[in-house]
Formats: structure tokens, sequence, C-alpha cells
């Protein structure tokens, strides 16, 4: 017997799956495989930072300003690619060892070390940029890199130990842009440094504001967003505490269809 959360899951994963057969896109696809071209998934992380009581959680997100060429006007989490330079941004302490190991396991190509960390890094050095939020813990290493200025005034390092592993989604073949997103999760709590009026925001994400998961599922949301808030409601349901080895879905595309796997 199907549980009402499964069912809730399997009906935004259909969502998706008629997105990804509908004409425009295959068309796109049928353009991308007679060009010759392959895009190769960038990696990115994103981060739901949550507030309130378990059972009363709001989570940030904001619009995608309008002239970006990349989902614009939707309302997401903060997150983008990883840059070069999250790979050598040190950090006041370490991914927990079961949310590194799933990265490890799971990350395209050949991974090392570095690039868990990098995806943490990017995850909070987003949350800044985008937000004005920070992230970190009283360090003597502090990074000179003029995005980390704000942690360095405050005498922070960037902590990675509060992330939780929510899941990852890849950018179906056939686009311009591909990405293979890795979705972090945590509180607030006494590390964060929250901006005086509560955001900063950036350009390139505007209209911030505290949602409740569910309101968000109604809020102008793309496909995979709908399918990682349903994730993120059945996972603090089911974890509250937000285990770091509980189990994370990956979603990707194979031959057109839609699919999930754990992590």
């Amino acid at each position: 017997m199907t549980t009402d959360a499964e069912n809730k899951v399997s009906a935004e994963i259909a969502r998706v799956q008629e997105m990804i057969s509908s004409a425009p896109m295959r068309r796109m696809r049928q353009k991308a495989l007679a060009s010759g071209a392959r895009v190769t998934p960038k990696n990115a992380a994103t981060i739901i930072l949550l507030r309130g009581e378990p059972g009363r959680e709001e989570l940030v997100m904001g619009r995608r300003n309008r002239n970006l060429k990349f989902m614009p006007g939707a309302m997401v989490f903060p997150g983008g690619r990883v840059d070069r330079g999250d790979w050598r941004v040190p950090a006041a302490d370490p991914l927990r060892p079961e949310v590194r190991a799933k990265l490890l396991e799971n990350l395209r190509g050949r991974p090392g070390e570095a690039s868990a960390h990098a995806l943490g890094i990017a995850a909070l050095r987003e949350l800044h940029e985008e937000t004005g939020h920070l992230i970190g813990r009283k360090s003597s290493m502090l990074s000179a890199h003029p995005d980390w200025k704000a942690y360095a005034e405050h005498g922070l390092a960037p902590s990675l130990d509060s992330l939780r592993l929510l899941g990852r989604a890849i950018t179906p073949s056939g686009v311009h842009r591909r990405f293979d997103t890795w979705f972090f999760v945590t509180r607030l709590n006494a590390y964060h440094v929250q901006p005086e009026g509560g955001f900063t925001p950036s350009g390139e994400l505007e209209e911030l504001k505290w949602l409740t998961p569910e309101a968000a599922m109604s809020a102008d949301t793309r496909e995979i967003t709908r399918v990682i808030l349903v994730e993120l409601m059945n996972r603090l349901r089911d974890d509250p505490n937000l285990d770091p080895a509980w189990p994370a879905p990956c979603y990707s595309t194979i031959r057109d269809r839609f699919h999930r796997r754990l992590m």
C-alpha cells in the first residue's frame, strides 16, 4: 500500500515527466543530437534555510531576476554553480562524515575530498551572496577572497557541520545549461548571522521571503523545485532532527524517463 507521502512524490515526478516528454523538450533534444553537442552538467549547490519549531518550519525563497537566462522569474532556493575558488576556502569545521561520504560516493568523475568540500562552501557562499545570511564560527583561518569579506569582518570562517544532504537533481540532456545540483538543508542556529532587516537581496535573487513548505508549493515554482519541496516536507515529518545519515534521493533522466534513486 502506498503512503500519502509516496503519492505526493509520484504526482510531482509525473509533472516532471510530462515536461520532459513535451514537444518543445523533444525538439530541443533532437536539435542537440543533430548538432553533436554534449553539455556536461556543472556542479551546483543549493541551500534550504529553515526557521521555526519542528512541524512549523518556514524556509527562504526568492524570485530569480526575470532578465536571467536560466529559470527567469521562478521562485527558488538560494544557490548556484560551484566556483573554482570554492575548493580553496578554509572552513571552521568540515562536513559531517555521513554527508561527505554520500557526496564522495555519488559525485561524477573521480571526486576527492576537495570536491565535496567545494559543494558545501558553494552553498554557503551563494546563501550569503543572495540573502546576506552567514553561517560560520569564530576562526583564525579567514579567507582573503572578496566573496568572503563579510565573513572575515565578523571574524568567521564558513561552518559546514550543520549542512545535511536533502537531495540531488541533474538537468536532463538536450538543454544548453545543465547542472548537477546538490540540495542541502540546515536550521537557523547560534552560528547564523542574519543581516539587519532580515535579508540583503542581490540582483540575481529578489523578493526574498520566509514561506512554509506548503505555501512554497503554490508559489511560482518550477517542476523540480516542487519535487524537492515534497521531499523536504516528508523529511521534516519523518526525520525532524535531520539525521546526517538519512538517505537522500537523486533525480536524473535516463532515456527520456525521470528516475528517483536513494543515495
